[in-house]
């Protein structure tokens, strides 16, 4: 395009552009809309549109992706894939002009340690914080970011695989975050360390200044599926309440203050993926597309009474206004308009209810198309609603609930995962390979006012029922010091102010209790013991000097409420680690669950076991996310099982260098499921229920990762080659050193650990 067609494409954009209201226009911060309900309030939005040119005012195919996209103070902000197919693929944060699509700036991060293929990238969608011009973005690999939002500077950033243990799966399902006051909140499957070893569905909240945890919670143990249910705040009863899809197939509502649960519905066997809506009223729909907990059918549309229960109940019984089965809305989200729910199921039909009885409005409309993803939204009086190729445009109808008006079928490759968004009488459509911005020129567009939120109950109850300190989750060094804060909280989660004088202690763990019979699988449970280090009647905690690898929980007592903070202690390098004592490291990260000590023919070692559900594969890491230049080093023995040899291998700087048991290769990569993106392999043949020592060093060299791995047989001399080198080109710099695991049935053997920096 030539600078004078810039320039007119420019000059058409900006002659096009709607005038603004009095009051300016409505930023859209999340990706459901200012209410989180996929409702817009826009007007003069188009009916009818193609993507050749009519009523196109832009279109920038930068920006393609399956992110639903936010507009905020006038830019757009989305997750997107980088460089695909090339050797720094990865994923990135962009920022564009809403007015013309011009792309204003990216920051772009590595994938890695993640079995997220390339199609997947992107999943999550940011949020922005109107009231800093902030933008908050997760990864599929879970590394999450607060950015600037005029600048794309990463203000802060965390490795919640690191540092939390966050699974990043193949389905590549990855949650959205949510703002609430000074916090910002993101949840995902985590395997973490001490009590939180086991996998569930957990919520951390943080700081949206710093990144400080403030409360880290979750639902039930043992999920079956992960889940990208985005969490809905809202009022019920006067209570502040984040409500959202779990896991582990339940609806829960949160203290989003203070993570405490409020109910919980139990809705389906597995995950439950779509977000709730919340009226003012308290009701609350949801719906899943799996197996219902009765397992006599599959998908379940429900109207929950919200205000109904408390201090964690399971409403399950009576908490339920109406419900449908058989209905499979699985994905997408859903709206409710003057009283009516319309909803999309996985197959691209559109139910219409009734919201107070749940009658059913007409016949399903069948939606060209098959698979159904994007969410719906309802605006100027039109539902917007997205099949995998085909848009439609759907009018409301009193009789027949809805009918179709317009639709556009796109090319086979060009696919809708995301969401329409709305700004400034503009709708904004989204496919993998590009944005349209969308407007009718002739149209006479506007906005009606937000409705008024849903408010909180006054403050009257001042009797403390929640004791939180802060910070929640630490990782520090021997010796360093963490100074806390007590906050105290009512029955519903309104804060009532620091606390003064509250009575701290200092716990750990001591040995193990002997196992309960018919318990199932899981890691020891172990008695409690006083822990190293003072905290002073201030809340300050200094750890002891020790060159441990260790864990504290530091719990605080105002009056008979008791509140808890737990702290993972991780010295500098070198590290060795020989299993002596029988036990695995307590601060270590999604290890306990999946490994247990174990003594063989009078040698205490680890082993990752077999007899954990949904345990195949296994990763977990020592600690410092912000290590670099080092190698590790670990003896392994690999097993037989299910007809396959074990893969099994260690983790530095966000690389694996793994032992291929049935291709018998030794391998190095970062992002597992795109080797494409980077990685090396060299025919190794190696025997089962033989050790072996593997070293593998990771450093950072000229703007390079220089990768070097070895293995030989145990008790044999070290050769003097590396068996394997690599270098990145778009190298991971900094990554906590771990181990790696992956085997059917069969058991892998883990000894004599070392991490030392590089000489």
């Amino acid at each position: 395009m030539t600078h004078l067609a810039r320039l007119w494409t420019l000059v058409l954009c900006l002659l096009t552009l709607p005038a603004l209201a009095a009051d300016g226009p409505i930023d859209w911060p999340v990706w459901r809309g200012p209410e989180q309900n996929g409702i817009s309030r826009e007007t003069g939005l188009v009916e009818k549109w193609d993507p050749s040119g009519e009523n196109v005012v832009w279109k920038n195919t930068e920006l393609g992706t399956r992110s639903t996209p936010i507009i905020m103070k006038g830019k757009l902000y989305t997750l997107a894939p980088y460089h695909m197919h090339k050797p720094d693929e990865g994923e990135r944060v962009m920022c564009a002009d809403a007015a013309t699509g011009k792309v204003l700036w990216e920051n772009k991060f590595n994938v890695y340690l993640s079995d997220v293929p390339r199609e997947r990238v992107a999943w999550s969608c940011v949020v922005g914080d109107p009231t800093t011009n902030r933008v908050y973005a997760m990864g599929v690999c879970g590394f999450f970011q607060c950015l600037d939002g005029d600048t794309g500077k990463t203000i802060w950033s965390r490795s919640l695989t690191e540092e939390f243990g966050l699974l990043s799966t193949y389905g590549g399902r990855t949650n959205q975050p949510i703002i609430f006051e000074d916090l910002v909140i993101i949840s995902a499957v985590m395997i973490n360390w001490g009590e939180n070893a086991i996998p569930a569905h957990r919520f951390l909240a943080m700081k949206k200044d710093t990144g400080e945890v403030v409360w880290f919670n979750g639902t039930n143990l043992r999920p079956n599926e992960t889940t990208y249910s985005m969490p809905m705040l809202s009022h019920l009863n006067g209570q502040a309440a984040l409500v959202f899809g779990s896991g582990d197939g339940r609806v829960w509502a949160f203290q989003p203050r203070t993570g405490k649960p409020i109910w919980s519905y139990h809705l389906s066997r597995q995950c439950v993926n779509v977000p709730p809506v919340v009226l003012p009223d308290g009701r609350v729909f949801c719906s899943n597309g799996e197996e219902n907990p009765d397992g006599g059918s599959s998908g379940m549309f429900v109207c929950i009474d919200g205000n109904k229960g408390t201090g964690g109940a399971d409403i399950t019984e009576n908490g339920a206004i109406w419900k449908k089965k058989e209905i499979m809305v699985g994905r997408a989200g859903m709206v409710v308009v003057n009283d009516r729910v319309y909803a999309g199921d996985d197959s691209g039909n559109v139910f219409v209810f009734d919201a107070k009885t749940g009658e059913q409005i007409g016949k399903r409309v069948k939606l060209a198309g098959t698979i159904m993803r994007s969410s719906l939204l309802y605006g100027d009086g039109k539902i917007y609603a997205s099949t995998l190729n085909v848009f439609h445009v759907l009018k409301l109808d009193d009789k027949a609930g809805v009918k179709i008006v317009n639709r556009i079928r796109f090319p086979q490759q060009e696919e809708v995962h995301a969401s329409p968004i709305t700004y400034n009488g503009r709708l904004y459509y989204t496919t993998t390979e590009a944005i349209y911005c969308l407007g009718d020129a002739t149209a006479q567009t506007g906005r009606t006012p937000l409705p008024e939120p849903t408010k909180e109950a006054e403050l009257t109850d001042k009797t403390p029922a929640t004791v939180q300190i802060t910070p929640a989750e630490s990782l520090i060094k021997p010796g360093d010091k963490v100074q806390y804060t007590v906050q105290l909280f009512n029955a519903l989660g309104q804060p009532l102010g620091e606390a003064k004088g509250a009575e701290f202690t200092i716990e750990t763990e001591g040995p193990p209790k002997p196992p309960v019979a018919g318990a199932p699988p899981g890691p020891p449970v172990f008695t409690i013991v006083p822990g190293p280090g003072t905290i002073d009647a201030a809340g300050l905690y200094t750890a002891a000097s020790d060159n441990v690898h260790t864990g504290v929980t530091i719990k605080a007592k105002v009056g008979d409420v008791v509140g808890k903070a737990r702290i993972r202690i991780v010295p500098p390098l070198p590290w060795k680690f020989d299993f002596a004592n029988k036990k695995i490291p307590l601060p270590w990260n999604g290890m306990r669950y999946r490994h247990v000590p174990r003594e063989v023919d009078g040698d205490a070692m680890m082993v990752k076991i077999s007899t954990i559900p949904l345990g195949m594969k296994s990763m977990g890491t020592f600690g410092w996310p912000d290590l670099h230049d080092y190698t590790i080093q670990a003896d392994l023995r690999g097993s037989f099982g299910k007809n396959n040899l074990t893969d099994m291998g260690v983790i530095a700087q966000r690389y694996a260098l793994d032992l291929m048991g049935n291709k018998q290769q030794l391998q190095i990569r970062s992002w597992t499921a795109q080797l494409d993106r980077f990685s090396k392999q060299v025919p190794f043949t190696w025997k089962q229920d033989v050790w072996y020592t593997v070293k593998f060093q990771a450093a950072v060299k000229d703007g390079k990762a220089i990768l070097k791995g070895k293995v030989w047989e145990r008790g044999q001399p070290e050769p003097s080659a590396w068996s394997i080198e690599a270098e990145d080109p778009a190298p991971n710099v900094t990554g906590s050193p771990g181990l790696f695991g992956n085997a059917t049935n069969g058991e892998i053997f883990i000894d004599n650990i070392s991490v030392t920096p590089n000489s």
